[in-house]
């Protein structure tokens, strides 16, 4: 007969089992959870493993098996949804707070249609003559539509609209705006912002989707740097790379390749003074060639906005100093 298993086994098995899948991955929310609890780390061990299981409602630690804290409180939705549809439907809540709406998204809309009564309709007027306070509000609100039609048209996530927007607000906390063209700001935060979270979009790019030219917003793109004390790191080209390389139809082995060289250049400092562009299109060009699906140096100004003979001049100081056989037989 097998001796009964000390607590210390006990749990210790209990976090094999729960290690194991026993527990439903949807219940179990890591250390973020238990954080929010007031947990730091496991009293037994000291392990800063601890998992939130809201489905057997306590908190254990992945490491030794303890539960620390039984019996919590779930402070999420008490309904279930197994679909986008019902998750809109169920919710009770309206939409996330956000800084591309000039009111943040907290203010109440009056639903339009064609069954509206006289009084509804009088209401929702009202409501849209009320919105709007003053031509600051409005200038603000048309500054917030620059950077989301900008962005949708450059394709940029989210969470660089949000940047741009939240950038924005504080240029006009400190009164940057007045006496300056709004889309040149617009247009300079955005691109400040691109660069911020590494989606980098060349000047030339920003300037075809802006109405305002590509000098006013060099001229505003140094202004808000200095009035925001905002720090920018110059642009790799190795950001430049996935996009390039998926706008000229190339598979993921020639971006490695592309990457690889642009790394090779860098230690070898043959990128100092050159612009990222202009290396990310040599780079794209070579590995290219390397590997059998040659791209035309016309296909490849086109899509990265420099000329044939920036990629022309480029491509000898790589493929001469970086000694690559293949290209110095060609």
């Amino acid at each position: 007969m097998a001796a009964p298993k000390s607590d210390k086994e006990a749990t210790r098995d209990g976090a094999k089992k729960k290690r194991e899948g026993t527990v439903d991955a949807d219940a179990v929310v890591a250390a973020v959870a238990a954080a929010k609890e007031g947990l730091k780390e496991c009293p037994e061990c000291g392990s800063k493993c601890l998992i939130c299981d809201y489905g057997k409602a306590e908190i254990f630690c992945e490491d030794c098996g303890l539960i620390i804290r039984e019996n919590i409180v779930d402070l999420g939705p008490e309904w279930r949804a197994f679909d986008s549809e019902q998750k809109s439907k169920r919710a009770r809540t309206g939409a996330p707070m956000t800084y591309r709406m000039h009111d943040k998204g907290l203010s109440t809309v009056v639903s339009s249609g064609s069954g509206l009564s006289p009084g509804e309709y009088k209401l929702k007027k009202w409501q849209q003559r009320t919105h709007v306070a003053n031509t600051t509000e409005r200038s603000f609100i048309f500054a917030l539509s620059e950077i989301d039609r900008m962005a949708s048209a450059l394709r940029l996530p989210v969470n660089i609209r949000e940047a741009a927007s939240m950038l924005y607000r504080k240029a006009m906390k400190k009164r940057l705006i007045r006496g300056r063209s709004i889309e040149g700001i617009t247009s300079a935060l955005l691109y400040i912002s691109c660069r911020q979270y590494g989606v980098p979009r060349t000047l030339e790019e920003l300037r075809d989707v802006s109405r305002v030219g590509q000098k006013e917003i060099s001229r505003a793109y140094r202004f808000l740097l200095r009035e925001l004390d905002l720090k920018v790191s110059p642009a790799s080209p190795v950001d430049f790379v996935p996009r390039f390389c998926s706008l000229l139809n190339l598979d993921g082995e020639i971006r490695s390749h592309a990457v690889e060289i642009i790394k090779k250049a860098t230690e070898a400092e043959l990128t100092n003074g050159r612009g990222p562009i202009g290396i990310a299109a040599a780079a794209i060009y070579i590995a290219a060639i390397l590997s059998g699906e040659h791209r035309t140096q016309k296909e490849v100004s086109d899509v990265t906005g420099v000329t044939e003979v920036t990629i022309r001049n480029r491509y000898k100081e790589l493929s001469e100093q970086l000694e690559i056989p293949e290209l110095l037989e060609v």
